[in-house]
Order: C-alpha cells, then sequence, then structure tokens
C-alpha cells in the first residue's frame, strides 16, 4: 500500500503554498494552514452517536445500506466470517500507514537546526560581553573591539544563512505534511463512515433474523418435532455467529473514532511549528540581522545584548513547540499500538 499516492497528489496544493509564500507573505500562508487544520467534516461527538442511526440518513445511504444488505448469505458461514472485511481491512492498513509515517518522519534535523543557530547567537552574545569592560574602561580600544565584533558576526551570518536555508527546506516538507494529514483526516472519515454502513446493515439483518427466529420457534412449539427444534438451534447459532461478526467491526469501528483526534493533533503541532519557523524566516531573523548591523555602526553595545537576548527568547520558544511535537509524535505512536493490541485481542 502506497503511503502519500494513496490520499492525494498534492502536488498542485504545494504549489499553492510555495506561491504563496512568496507572494502573500507570512500571515496570509498562516490563515491557510489554519484552515487545513479546521476545515472539513469534523467526527464530532453527534455524528459519531448519529452514524448508526439508520432514520437519519439520506436516501442514497439507505439505499447503499439496503444493497449491502441484499449481499449477506447468512447460510454460508464464509459469507459471514468475510462480512464487512473490505471494510476492516481498509482501517487496518491505514492505521498502519499512520504509524508509518510518525515513525519515518525526521524532525531530529530541525531539533539540531535550531540548536546550531541557539549555539551562534550565543557565541556573538560570549563576544560582546567580552567587550563590554574595554569599552567603558579602555575607550581607545572602542573600534578595535568593534572590528572584532563586525569579523565575528561576517563569519556567522554565512552560518546562519544555511541554518535558513535548510530550516526553509524542512518547512516546505511540514507543508507537504499539513496536507497529507488533512488528507488522511478525510480518508479516515470515509472508512469510518463505510464501516458504519456495513454495522447498520449487519443490524437490521440481525433484527429480519430474529423475527425468522420467533416464527420458526413458535412452529416447533407447535409441531414438537426435532427438525423444526433443529432449525431453531441451527438459526439461534447463526445470529450468535453474526452477533459476534458485527461486534468485531464495531471493535474496528473504535479504532477509526479514535483516529481522527490523533490525526488532527499531529496535523495541529505541525501547524503550530510551522508558523514559528517561518514567522522566524520572515520577521525576527531578518530584523535581527538589521539591528545588529546597525548596532555594529553606531558602537551600541546595549543594543547589541538586547538583540540578541530576544531573539534567542524566541528559538527558545520553538526549541519548546518541537520537543512538544517529538513527545506527542511518540505518546501518538504509543496510543495507535495500544488500541491495535486491544482489537486484536478482542478479535
Amino acid at each position: 500500500m502506497s503511503d502519500e499516492s494513496e490520499f492525494i497528489d498534492i502536488n498542485a496544493e504545494i504549489k499553492l503554498f510555495e506561491h504563496m509564500l512568496k507572494e502573500d507573505g507570512y500571515h496570509n500562508t498562516q490563515k491557510t494552514i489554519h484552515q487545513l487544520a479546521q476545515d472539513g467534516e469534523k467526527m464530532t461527538e453527534e455524528k459519531i452517536e448519529n452514524s448508526l442511526n439508520y432514520n437519519i440518513l439520506s436516501n442514497e445511504e439507505k439505499q447503499f445500506i439496503t444493497q449491502i444488505n441484499q449481499t449477506i448469505t447468512i447460510e454460508d458461514s464464509t459469507s459471514v466470517l468475510q462480512y464487512g472485511i473490505e471494510a476492516q481491512t481498509k482501517i487496518a492498513r491505514f492505521t498502519d500507514n499512520i504509524l508509518k509515517r510518525i515513525k519515518n518522519k525526521n524532525t531530529e534535523e530541525v531539533g539540531h537546526l535550531l540548536i546550531d543557530f541557539v549555539t551562534e547567537i550565543k557565541s556573538l552574545a560570549s563576544n560582546i560581553i567580552e567587550s563590554k569592560p574595554k569599552f567603558f574602561n579602555f575607550f581607545k580600544n572602542t573600534n578595535k573591539q568593534f572590528e572584532k565584533l563586525i569579523a565575528k558576526y561576517n563569519t556567522m551570518e554565512k552560518n546562519i544563512d544555511t541554518i535558513e536555508q535548510k530550516l526553509e527546506n524542512h518547512k516546505v516538507q511540514m507543508l507537504k505534511d499539513v496536507i497529507i494529514f488533512d488528507k488522511m483526516y478525510e480518508k479516515n472519515l470515509e472508512h469510518f463512515k463505510e464501516i458504519s454502513f456495513y454495522i447498520i446493515a449487519g443490524d437490521k439483518k440481525i433484527e429480519e433474523l430474529n423475527v425468522q427466529l420467533k416464527k420458526l420457534n413458535e412452529k416447533a412449539i407447535q409441531t414438537k418435532k426435532s427438525f423444526d427444534a433443529q432449525q431453531v438451534h441451527d438459526m439461534k447459532n447463526t445470529i450468535h455467529k453474526f452477533e459476534k461478526k458485527i461486534h468485531d467491526l464495531k471493535m474496528t469501528r473504535i479504532i477509526s473514532i479514535q483516529m481522527a483526534p490523533q490525526i488532527k493533533l499531529l496535523q495541529n503541532n505541525e501547524s503550530e511549528l510551522i508558523e514559528k519557523i517561518q514567522l522566524s524566516l520572515t520577521n525576527t531573523i531578518p530584523l535581527w540581522k538589521n539591528q545588529i548591523i546597525l548596532a555594529l555602526g553606531i558602537s551600541d553595545i546595549e543594543t547589541l545584548k538586547k538583540t540578541n537576548q530576544d531573539i534567542l527568547k524566541t528559538l527558545d520558544q520553538i526549541i519548546k513547540i518541537h520537543n512538544e511535537d517529538k513527545q506527542k509524535r511518540l505518546e501518538t505512536e504509543k496510543s495507535i499500538h495500544c488500541n491495535q493490541r486491544k482489537f486484536e485481542t478482542n478479535t
């Protein structure tokens, strides 16, 4: 089973994002990220509750359930065992796909880049601190000290430019992930609806079988024939086996229900990290560079210190969000594994 290709050909949407990044700036792209995280049909508690209510379904959905019901050959044990298996398999494969995506997600380099960025800033900060006493005690060394700071900044700027480019590349990949998570959410909703239809059709078939059982039982009581009694026994066994199958489908459906908020959690975490990185690339870092250059030009140590402190605070926030995202991914992976084990135990 493929991964990204299963959900959508995302090339057109990525090009749209890249165009927005170049033409529209941070705020519009940020708005679109939020829309992706919030748009679409949501798997609310009410929808979950109503999803098995035949009476509120559309005529098209009712017709589909009728078609499913008519395909059930209750006398065929294999047919009973295979009932809804395709819908169950889709959810099982989909869950495996989510797990693969979480495991294969390489967020380590983003963390290393952010740490490298902080290291560069702190390196300049330490040079500023070393220079400060000399400004107050030996004014004749002022130009010499600032020349050293300028040289340090020029070297550091090249490293920071490299880090910026790598962060930009990761940001584009994360934008793709946001889109894919959105399509995953929609696909999960499709699987949820499909297996719900099989459950409804199965429940209706059980109602029909119980009506037949009642008639068979009444006949067996009247005739007192062993053949009729055996038919009652066989029907009870058939109903029991089919009820067990519907129970299995309902257990699989629970996995789909639990998957929805987990997908949204992963998507929202990714969106928050994108926003912070993009804000840094478009606003914070350029502003920091401008302030550093201005401060170096007018020999202003205090401005240099404050400028460095401000960007360090911003980078610390991004690193915190990155670490939280990493932890939530691990928790989601454990939760999915746990749900799979529960499902396997119950089936």
